[in-house]
């Protein structure tokens, strides 16, 4: 009889590691017949009336990702053949928003909050662009938005809103409990409505560096108080236990740089990649999840995210 031929082990200790290792950057979704340059220029056409020039460099920093949440939409109401509602929280300063409302049907609320000073209810915010390959003149719309903490306030929407909630680079910056945030926004979404949810990754490869070579990994305190810093990070693997938890499924989570990768400022990939190939998909700069109002809320605060409350409360 003939013998199998097993495959050779692989050798992981011979392979030489560089940022190229890992899949940091999967391809960018973009929106069907549009080149990322097309859409890279008119997008950094959008400017809110009275914003400082320091928008500029975060448009510029976080471009890919307000693609890749494009893209999470597109998916979600792909197999939908009527009207759909959507809610963006925090849409200022608009990037997002003039992508979902130029490539997307869905009729959009939007939701901001800019501190005590501001009265909450209605408001307005004026946002120029230039037309889509176009030389015509530029052009301006006044975005309607509502005005709470979603932390403290009550939310101005009815159950079962909206088909789409999106929360995008928010929950990062919350102080007290992002499992009561999550439950308003499953109230206000539709069974089986879906929410779009995008933060940084604390265990994105960068930090990875920054711990082995001794730099802190937390964000310096803000002049904007303390909301204008990220007060705590996440992980895949924390968003899926805190989605699931509350009676999401989470049908789609995965990681990506959306700005260039300073990993190697702090310390040569080679150095460590072999410690960490095993989670290569885990590593990238944000993390984007996409999940549906599904099951039921298990009620109480999951220990492995609470510290200090009554035991009947913890689970």
């Amino acid at each position: 009889m003939f013998q199998k031929k097993q495959p050779k082990a692989v050798d992981d200790s011979q392979k030489i590691y560089s940022i190229e290792s890992f899949p940091l950057c999967p391809p960018l979704p973009l929106p069907q017949g549009v080149t990322r340059d097309e859409l890279y220029d008119w997008v950094r056409t959008v400017r809110v009336e009275g914003a400082p020039d320091s928008i500029s460099q975060y448009f510029e920093q976080d471009f890919e990702r307000f693609v890749r949440t494009l893209a999470l939409v597109d998916v979600a109401t792909a197999k939908s053949s009527g009207p759909m509602t959507g809610l963006e929280l925090g849409a200022n300063p608009y990037f997002t928003t003039m992508l979902l409302r130029k490539f997307t049907s869905v009729e959009w609320r939007l939701a901001n909050y800019f501190g005590p000073q501001a009265p909450t209810g209605e408001a307005m915010q004026r946002v120029f662009v230039d037309p889509f390959k176009s030389s015509g003149p530029r052009t301006h719309e006044d975005l309607a938005y509502s005005h709470f903490n979603i932390e403290e306030d009550s939310y101005p929407f009815e159950a079962g809103s909206f088909d789409i909630v999106l929360f995008c680079e928010i929950i990062e910056h919350l102080l007290n409990d992002p499992c009561k945030v999550l439950r308003e926004i499953k109230r206000v979404l539709k069974d089986d409505g879906t929410l779009v949810l995008t933060t940084p990754n604390v265990n994105r490869l960068e930090n990875v560096a920054r711990m082995i070579v001794g730099a802190n990994i937390y964000d310096p305190y803000s002049g904007y108080g303390p909301y204008g810093r990220h007060n705590r990070e996440y992980n895949k693997h924390e968003l899926y236990l805190m989605l699931t938890y509350l009676g999401f499924t989470v049908d789609e989570i995965f990681t990506a740089d959306v700005n260039p990768n300073l990993t190697a400022n702090y310390l040569d990939p080679g150095k460590f990649g072999a410690l960490i190939d095993y989670r290569q998909h885990d590593l990238g700069q944000y993390i984007f999840v996409r999940a549906r109002k599904s099951g039921e809320d298990r009620g109480k605060k999951p220990a492995w995210l609470y510290r200090s409350y009554d035991s009947g409360e913890l689970e």
